[in-house]
């Protein structure tokens, strides 16, 4: 039985000092980032060299001593592996060949062939879980299917999703085959990823907020539940965590219904909401709001504290509620961690 603080909290041991982890902590932000990426070339190149994504999720470990470093890639990988056309904008990011139609859809791989474009994430897996410190957990990590799926269909990030919602409004038929798509390569992936050393999983269901009564039980929750039952018949005893953000009143019961052994939470639910809702069922993450990693001061430390009080009484991975933005202050991250890290209970 490990000892890492992270693999403890998802047990479900409260702990006097919550394990902290960042999501995107390798990145824009680290000066150190900035130079690998421009030795890489351009972003994919950076995604697809396993040493040199490798040496990014090792720099902020470095750095901080963060509890887990999570595997440098790209949501948008799966999809290219898919047989969709992926390019970044400078600037702008991401752009995808787009599904509208059946013959779009038919046009795709399937879920088995996915591996041939994804060995080298693979690759960078195994290098981290060779080269990370001992008391370092590993995270691996896919979009899940719904925001996945957003991409696709829009070829594009958008504000509210909306060319997804209208072709599964259109033709639910074929946006449930893409969504069952997504979900059979996303076990595909997570799979060999735990295969390659991954001691954890996250699902990231950064548009799960935008889906409403049935399409968030037919297109977040039970996608989630489905790639959670099958990574577990798998790999037993391999923990996830799911992070359908901006759920609202559905991260309540998530966990149970799904399996995820952690709900993660963004920051438009309060700490004291979620200890007394989403905390019953297990162990939760989050959930300090990314600005303050810019702004910092006195309001950052306030909040820090806050959240780990009302999380103190059950298993709590400290996070933010959102990726850490290119603007942050690495001084602020250092800040928060030491606030963190000199919070427990005495």
């Amino acid at each position: 039985m490990t000892d890492k603080t992270i693999l403890k909290a998802l047990r479900g041991e409260a702990q006097d000092v919550p394990p902290i982890w960042m999501m995107r902590q390798a990145g824009r932000y680290l000066p150190e980032y900035r130079a690998t990426r421009a030795q890489a070339g351009d972003f994919l190149s950076l995604c697809y060299n396993p040493e040199l994504a490798a040496e990014v999720t090792l720099q902020p470990i470095r750095r901080y001593g963060f509890d887990a470093a999570i595997l440098f890639a790209d949501i948008l990988l799966l999809p290219q592996a898919l047989g969709a056309d992926l390019w970044f904008v400078t600037g702008e990011g991401p752009r995808l060949s787009t599904i509208t139609s059946q013959a779009d859809f038919d046009a795709l791989k399937p879920a088995s062939d996915v591996h041939e474009v994804l060995s080298p994430i693979y690759e960078t897996v195994s290098i981290l879980s060779r080269e990370l410190p001992q008391e370092t957990t590993l995270i691996g990590f896919a979009g899940a299917p719904w925001t996945v799926a957003t991409y696709m269909v829009a070829g594009r990030g958008t504000p509210d999703q909306g060319p997804a919602h209208a072709l599964k409004d259109e033709n639910r038929a074929l946006f449930a085959g893409l969504i069952d798509l997504l979900t059979e390569g996303t076990i595909e992936y997570l799979s060999r990823q735990i295969e390659a050393g991954a001691e954890v999983v996250k699902l990231f269901d950064s548009w799960a907020g935008s889906l409403k009564g049935q399409d968030f039980d037919d297109f977040a929750l039970q996608p989630a539940r489905r790639i959670i039952a099958e990574l577990k018949a798998r790999h037993p005893g391999i923990p996830v965590i799911a992070f359908p953000r901006e759920a609202g009143d559905r991260y309540v019961g998530f966990a149970k219904a799904t399996g995820a052994d952690c709900v993660a939470l963004d920051n438009s639910v309060s700490a004291q909401w979620a200890a007394k809702h989403v905390q019953v069922d297990g162990c939760v993450q989050g959930n300090l709001a990314s600005s303050h990693m810019v702004t910092g001061g006195q309001a950052l430390i306030d909040e820090t504290r806050e959240i780990v009080q009302a999380f103190q009484g059950g298993p709590h991975i400290f996070n933010l509620g959102h990726g850490i933005t290119p603007d942050a202050d690495p001084e602020n991250v250092q800040l928060m961690i030491d606030t963190v890290r000199n919070s427990g209970r005495g």
